[in-house]
């Protein structure tokens, strides 16, 4: 019992003495239960559960997480089951611990092992029970200290999954304390080297700026003093993980994340911040646009305080927390915070109520996501968040993740206004569907009772309830309405020719050709337009065969043949001109787009015949057509003259002119020039070849 006592004396300070000996009997059945078992370093393993308890007691967190805490390995290492447990310690705890035990079966190689049933598992067993995952994150931090007696590989591996998937759980329930533990023990377990070279760093450069930072300090608390404000003034160190983070994603010097000075002020009432707020804002000039009011609308994981950036002496950037000392305790607890003092659902700290929303959110998103993958998917995005907060018409705070868009907050509102959604007004003026909102704003929404989601949308929408409801409404109507609008698109295609006369044949033959299933698949591509009604209609009737035999009917030829009432256009990366061996892509809303065949943009075309279409020159187009030329020329004066002149005497115009400078004496010179097919242009080509300072011509190609 002597491995007890710490613990004993930790419990005793806040929890009755009933409860107390309720732990101890947990230690008794956990010490006899795990009696013959040693930890890798050679340790009794009963340490290990007594330390997850001893962390989860720091939290003050209630009995039953106590006692799941010390018994948490007991099911899974011993003979002991979930039914001995509940018989002993009730059902609560035995489903805790069963909780725990599922979740210890769970191993993540990477994130993309992540996006499994293994994960889901996990929330769900959280969203069951939050106590599951703080137990869980405890055990973590504690097997996170020992970690240097486990092989390298394995050492590498629990770092990777500590720092991808527990750290930002611990933060998005708002433990900073276990957040932070576990980013800097799993930074210098996964880069050893990174993590000690940047400590010794962060210490040399604290060195230098201690005198600076005493002054900054004191004038903070003399100001104080003077507008009679009782407060505590701590200087806030930046964690080496969250410094190695700045430094990797915005590419900074070690200097520039190092030269901000940070300070946190706390004091007793809310009032009171706004107090000090002004009072430091007299004391050194505020940067603008980098205040933060997290007390009137507080993050998503409850976190409250007020964030300012000020010019300190010297000019130097101070950045400033002021908060009370509740919301200081919740923002290192988040949601395990005053855990005694929770009485029923509705009461609680804003971490545990907002933890409560999310997992309420998380339950709701799995019920209507098909798959593992894409409830991964949207959860990751929950786990993550950088919040923005928008306002409904009538003054209702709406939190969505950072780029959000309208569409994402037509659906907070309510998923029926996300379905019918045609358009947003922000601060009264209209607003693009896709463009990210900002804090602040205020978002009315313009539904239309006929209108249904746009399958566009998916590439805009960034929140977890958005894309599952898009998802879920296009993949219930999609199905039938697209064939039937395929079907309408196809009969108009076709013209005169009776959509019901063509034979099930020429239906099969077209399909196979387009790699597509069958004829419901393919009216159903051309419905949500993947394909074109115009270019199906042409393979039916096998006029890709007849395009040689045809003759335009009117007056005017066509520079295609073939393309009678399709919108034609000529792509600008190859600039196609009559005699290129031509291939157009099929683009909804464009028509046919020609290209070369040779160019980039559209190699590989073979894969996807469905959106190109083979097309052929007319043999008469009295079009003139743009092409570019590419002159490598020897500098000197004249020159550029020389040129022009030498075009312009083979009848071309020249459209446009670009230079470059190759080296001193060289320069490209790009000539856009119209012409009406490849023979004129060779004929150009030559001449401009004869030019004594001509170096070397070429047609572009880009």
């Amino acid at each position: 019992m002597y491995l007890f006592e710490g613990l004993r004396q930790q419990l005793a300070e806040y929890l009755p003495p009933d409860q107390v000996q309720r732990a101890a009997a947990a230690f008794k059945l956990a010490a006899e239960a795990h009696k013959t078992q040693k930890r890798r370093s050679g340790e009794p393993y009963i340490t290990h559960p007594v330390a997850v308890a001893g962390i989860l007691a720091d939290m003050r967190l209630d009995h039953e997480t106590i006692m799941s805490a010390l018994l948490h390995d007991v099911i899974e290492d011993t003979e002991f089951t979930q039914e001995d447990l509940a018989e002993q310690f009730g059902s609560t705890v035995a489903e805790l611990v069963e909780g725990v035990s599922k979740l210890d079966k769970l191993t993540f190689d990477s994130k993309e092992e992540l996006q499994t049933e293994n994960y889901r598992k996990m929330i769900m067993a959280m969203v069951h029970d939050i106590r599951v995952i703080l137990i869980k994150l405890a055990d973590r931090t504690h097997n996170m200290r020992t970690i240097g007696h486990l092989r390298p590989d394995k050492r590498r591996r629990i770092a990777r999954e500590t720092l991808e998937i527990y750290a930002p759980l611990a933060h998005r329930l708002g433990i900073h304390d276990i957040k932070n533990e576990l980013e800097h023990l799993g930074f210098f377990a996964l880069y050893p080297w990174r993590a000690k070279l940047l400590e010794s760093q962060v210490k040399q450069a604290r060195g230098n700026r201690r005198e600076l930072v005493e002054r900054v300090q004191k004038e903070i608390e003399a100001r104080l003093h003077e507008h009679g404000i009782n407060a505590r003034v701590i200087g806030r160190e930046k964690h080496l993980y969250s410094i190695y983070k700045k430094m990797l994603s915005k590419e900074l010097h070690f200097e520039q994340v190092m030269d901000i000075y940070a300070f946190r002020v706390i004091v007793d009432e809310v009032d009171t911040c706004y107090r000090v707020l002004g009072a430091l804002h007299n004391l050194y000039k505020p940067i603008e646009t980098r205040f933060k009011d997290y007390i009137a609308i507080p993050k998503s994981n409850g976190y409250q305080s007020l964030h300012t950036s000020l010019k300190g002496p010297h000019g130097i950037p101070v950045e400033i927390q002021i908060r009370t000392e509740e919301m200081n305790l919740m923002a290192d607890r988040g949601v395990a915070a005053h855990w005694l003092y929770k009485t029923d659902e509705s009461s609680g700290t804003t971490a545990q109520v907002r933890a409560r929303r999310w997992m309420q959110s998380l339950l709701e998103l799995q019920q209507s996501t098909g798959n593992a993958f894409e409830f991964i998917e949207n959860v990751k995005s929950e786990l993550f968040p950088e919040e923005i907060y928008v306002f409904t018409p009538e003054g209702r705070i709406i939190e969505l993740p950072q780029g959000a868009t309208p569409v994402d907050f037509a659906y907070a509102v309510h998923t029926d206004i996300g379905n019918t959604c045609i358009g947003a007004r922000v601060n009264h003026k209209v607003y693009s569907l896709s463009k990210p909102l900002e804090t602040g704003q205020t978002v009315e929404i313009k539904t239309a009772p006929g209108s249904r989601p746009n399958i566009a949308w998916l590439n805009f929408a960034v929140t977890g309830k958005a894309r599952a409801k898009i998802r879920q409404y296009l993949k219930g109507q999609e199905t039938r309405e697209a064939e039937q609008l395929g079907e309408r698109l196809l009969r108009a295609a076709l013209g005169p020719v009776n959509y019901n006369d063509i034979s099930a044949e020429e239906f099969a033959r077209v399909c196979e050709e387009v790699k597509i299933e069958d004829k419901s698949q393919l009216l159903r591509e051309i419905g949500l337009g993947n394909m074109m009604s115009v270019a199906i209609a042409k393979r039916l009737l096998g006029e890709v065969q007849q395009l040689k035999d045809e003759q335009p009917s009117n007056g005017r030829g066509l520079a295609i043949k073939g393309a009678e009432g399709l919108l034609v256009s000529f792509a600008k990366c190859c600039r196609p001109i009559p005699g290129d061996d031509i291939i157009a892509h099929v683009s909804p809303g464009k028509g046919l787009v020609i290209h070369r065949r040779e160019c980039k943009n559209v190699r590989g075309h073979e894969d996807e015949p469905g959106r190109y279409f083979p097309v052929q020159w007319d043999n008469k187009p009295d079009a003139e057509f743009v092409t570019e030329v590419r002159v490598e020329v020897v500098n000197h004066q004249g020159a550029l003259a020389k040129l022009t002149s030498a075009i312009s005497a083979t009848g071309c115009n020249i459209h446009g002119l670009k230079t470059e400078e190759v080296d001193a004496n060289i320069y490209y010179i790009d000539v856009a020039l119209t012409v009406h097919d490849r023979k004129q242009l060779a004929d150009v080509i030559r001449h401009i070849r004869k030019m004594p300072d001509v170096q070397r011509v070429a047609r572009l190609r880009k």
